[in-house]
Parts: C-alpha cells; sequence; structure tokens
C-alpha cells in the first residue's frame, strides 16, 4: 500500500508542479508538461512491478499511438480560446474531440495492423 502512495505522490507532484510553473512562465510550463513523465513514470512503475519485456514493449508502442489524437487538442483548445469561448467550454471540446479520436484509434489501428 505504502508503494502505491508513493507512486500517487510522486506522479501528482509533477502535476502541481507544472501548474506551478506555468504561472511563472506559460511557455515553460507548456514545456515540462509536454514531457513523457508521465509516461516514463509509467513505464518505471510497470518495469518495477513486472520485468516483463514484452509488456513494456506493447505499452510503449500503444503510447505512442494514443498520443497522436490527443495533439488535436491543444490545437482546439487555444483557437477556441482566442474565439472567446469561454474555457470550461473550450476544455470539454478539446476532451470531446480527443476521446472521438481516441475511439476512431481503436477501430482503425487492428485495420491497419497496429497493435494497442
Amino acid at each position: 500500500m505504502l508503494y502505491v502512495v508513493i507512486k500517487a505522490l510522486i506522479s501528482g507532484a509533477i502535476i502541481a508542479a507544472v501548474s506551478e510553473i506555468a504561472k511563472r512562465s506559460p511557455g515553460i510550463g507548456a514545456l515540462v508538461a509536454s514531457l513523457p513523465l508521465v509516461s516514463v513514470l509509467g513505464m518505471i512503475w510497470l518495469w518495477r512491478d513486472t520485468q516483463d519485456r514484452a509488456l513494456m514493449a506493447s505499452h510503449a508502442g500503444a503510447t505512442f499511438w494514443f498520443v497522436l489524437p490527443s495533439l488535436p487538442m491543444f490545437l482546439l483548445i487555444p483557437a477556441l480560446l482566442d474565439r472567446h469561448v469561454p474555457f470550461w467550454l473550450s476544455l470539454s471540446a478539446g476532451c470531446l474531440l480527443t476521446m472521438l479520436l481516441y475511439l476512431g484509434l481503436v477501430f482503425i489501428a487492428p485495420r491497419l495492423g497496429v497493435r494497442l
């Protein structure tokens, strides 16, 4: 149980750090947020728990494919905010777009020979 708490605290600290950095410098905050820290930590935790090469390779490969449909959200949200769409509506639209693109990926990827 302590292990899970430590993982949660470290992961939460990264999120808190990003928001604090972004308050001072949006660009630097964006840089830190764009780093694959969560993915790297996830891989570290997964490796520590399993030491399974095949599982790790599968996880890393699937992570690549799932990053792609999330990228348009980072274009849609600022475009909507620039058009004076309220923040929560812009964020919701970005999240909805991402969910739809995830569903599309899950549907299309196997047909293209991509294992998720």
